[in-house]
Parts: structure tokens; C-alpha cells; sequence
């Protein structure tokens, strides 16, 4: 499958192939490393979840009738007090139960299945990862999800099927049984906190990083400006290896660290390259067989007007403007500039082939 990379010429094209397949032997080689994915909705835009903003098919257009004092009132808790009918007809769209996951979710369940995943920090709510079977100890969601459903009132959780069927059936929002508070799903909207869990696993694996950089931090299919998530490849140490696998450069990437590597593409055709310098092509082709890609349709259309969920759902009421938006910028680094971040894995590779010749020659001895 053709990866896709925005380079000015073909010789950039093989050096970022060449990026791929060092990476893959890094990972291949050094059975200590484990790799971190920090996520974003660019992961899921091949599985057809709806965006916000195109006219006449956005969501946010086809909530028009509820006439909204500004768009994101939907996501806003206080506005949800008040009217959660808008919130409800938004959830019956985005409902995890009528997309499948990607390609690049049936990659990360096989770093699970290989032993090589060690988190995914998540600012999506469509549970895709979950669907692919990537088991809860691994998954940190961000900005929340639907996995599970609460009562904003007594805060006592309510049963997912029963909220499913109110939610699929129309049959309007749900209430506590207890206090008759109003029902959503345990997605952060504006005004709220994000989970604790998000802070306290990042604190736990940013101290593990910091005792050892073999690890791996995979950045995908996110624009880095909701905070706190996007400050969190900023906090990965110095020494440690971040691979961004995205359509534009962003972030502190847009200045890379000499340790980081940049690869510009739509994340399936990725991880479906990646996948095969892995050796893993197979299990992925069996993941994904039944699943149909809607990635050339994306690609055709490039719909600017787009915002996806995790420039919306945050613990701040920022939200992702033109202004904000982190220029488009396309790779116009130097083959140079290439080789200079490769050698960091040739130099790893290269102590990693030392210190098994000298394990297998004292177990000789």
C-alpha cells in the first residue's frame, strides 16, 4: 500500500520510508521497548464518524433547529442543565455502535497482543479503541467516553443498555431513578474536570519514562491545540524517542527535538506500512478485512471546515478556531536533517546488537 507523505521531492519520500523501517526494526529488536500512542480524531476519520462543521451535513448544522446561542452550548454542561434535547440528538449520531474501528486501532490491539503496548491516552469519546478489543488497563480517555453513563445530579452511574435504548429510540433524555437528576454519558464538556485517571496515570508513566527512554511515544491524528492532552508530548523527556504520524506537523514538532522522527500521512496508511515492517501484516489484514474503508472518499474531499471531536469536548471552553489552528506545513526538512534522526536509532540499534553479542558470549564463557 502507498504511504502517503507530504515531501517536496522523492528522495525525502525514501528517507521517510527509511524512518518506518527503522523504527519497526528499533521496536523489533529491543524486546524491553514499549510504545505510548497519544490519539486523536485523525484516527478515526476513515471509520465515518460524522465532523462538526460542514454546511449542510455538519452536525452542528443539523442541530440548527434547537437554535443553539453558539455551537459548542451542546457540549456545555451548564446549557445541558437547561436543554440536554440537543446534546441527545448530537449522542444518537456519534454512538459508538455505528462505526467500526481503523486501521490504525487494529495496530495498536496488536502492540497489546504482542506484549509491546504499554498506554493509550485518548482525546476521542467513540470508544473505537475498545472496539477493536484493546483491554480497559490500557486505554486513558481524556476527554471521556460513552463506555459508561452517569447522573449529574447524585453522580450514581446508570445502566448503559437503558441509556442505549433511550438514546436509539428516541425516547428522550434519561433520569436518575434515584433523585431524577438528568443522565449523560461520562464525556467531559465544557465546564467540567477532566478525569483523574488522566493525571494519574501520566504521572505514573511520565516517572517510568524518565528511569527509562527506550520506550517509544506515538503521536497520531491529533492538531495538539486542546489542552491539557496537547502539552502532553512537551512533557516526554528529552531522550526519548516521539514519532508523530499525522496529515500536517504540529505542536512543539513544528521545531523538532533531535530525537524525534516526523511522518506525514493519512494514520491507516501507516499503520498498515508499519505493520508490515513488523511482520504483523497478516494479523492486520484479518482485523480489518471486514471492515470498509472510507479513507480514499476522506482523501477526495479534504474537508477544511471540519472540527473534529477533539478540538471540541475539553475541561476549558477553548475551542479550535481558524486562529488557532496550527499552519499547515508541509516536510521540507534536508536529507540531511533525515539521516541525523535516523542515526538515533542506528546508534540504539547498534548498542542493543552490542549488549546481546555480549550476553550470548558470557553465557558461552
Amino acid at each position: 500500500m502507498k504511504i502517503h507523505i507530504y515531501l517536496k521531492t522523492v528522495v525525502m519520500a525514501t528517507a521517510q520510508t527509511e524512518v518506518i523501517k527503522k523504527l519497526a526494526e528499533y521496536i523489533r529488536t529491543n524486546p524491553e521497548c514499549k510504545v505510548t500512542f497519544m490519539v486523536g480524531a485523525g484516527i478515526s476519520t476513515s471509520c465515518g464518524i460524522p465532523d462538526f462543521r460542514s454546511p449542510k451535513t455538519g452536525l452542528y448544522h443539523n442541530l440548527s433547529k434547537f437554535k443553539l446561542p453558539y455551537a459548542e452550548a451542546v457540549f456545555d454542561i451548564d446549557y445541558f442543565r437547561k436543554n440536554p434535547k440537543p446534546f441527545y440528538a448530537l449522542a444518537k449520531e456519534l454512538y459508538p455502535e455505528n462505526f467500526q474501528p481503523s486501521a490504525f486501532h487494529y495496530l495498536m490491539r496488536l502492540f497489546q497482543t504482542h506484549g509491546r503496548l504499554k498506554r493509550i491516552y485518548t482525546q476521542n469519546i467513540d470508544t473505537l479503541e475498545r472496539a477493536a478489543g484493546i483491554t480497559d488497563e490500557f486505554i486513558v480517555e481524556a476527554h471521556g467516553s460513552f463506555a459508561k453513563n452517569h447522573c449529574i445530579t447524585c453522580n450514581k452511574e446508570y445502566p448503559t443498555d437503558i441509556f442505549k435504548r433511550k438514546l436509539l429510540e428516541g425516547e428522550g433524555p434519561a433520569r436518575c431513578s434515584d433523585c431524577k437528576g438528568l443522565v449523560k454519558p461520562n464525556i467531559v464538556f465544557f465546564g467540567e474536570g477532566l478525569p483523574n485517571k488522566f493525571f494519574s496515570t501520566w504521572d505514573e508513566d511520565l516517572e517510568e519514562l524518565e528511569d527509562y527512554n527506550n520506550n517509544v511515544i506515538i503521536v497520531a491524528g491529533t492538531s495538539l491545540v486542546v489542552y491539557p492532552f496537547a502539552s502532553l508530548p512537551s512533557e516526554v523527556p528529552e531522550n526519548v524517542t516521539r514519532v508523530l504520524m499525522n496529515m500536517e506537523v504540529v505542536g512543539d514538532f513544528v521545531n523538532p527535538r533531535k530525537e524525534d522522527l516526523i511522518i506525514q500521512g493519512f494514520s491507516d496508511d501507516i499503520a498498515t506500512h508499519l505493520a508490515r515492517e513488523l511482520g504483523w501484516y497478516d494479523e492486520l489484514l484479518k482485523l480489518t478485512k471486514h471492515k470498509t474503508s472510507k479513507a480514499k472518499e476522506i482523501r477526495e474531499s479534504e474537508k477544511d471546515t471540519a472540527i473534529p471531536l477533539d478540538g471540541i469536548v475539553s475541561d476549558t471552553k477553548t475551542t479550535t478556531t481558524e486562529s488557532e489552528k496550527v499552519p499547515r506545513k508541509e516536510i521540507e526538512v534536508t536529507v540531511k536533517e533525515d539521516e541525523e534522526h535516523l542515526s538515533v536509532l542506528t546508534e540504539r540499534l547498534e548498542t542493543l546488537t552490542l549488549k546481546k553479542n555480549n550476553t550470548a558470549h558470557d553465557e558461552k564463557k
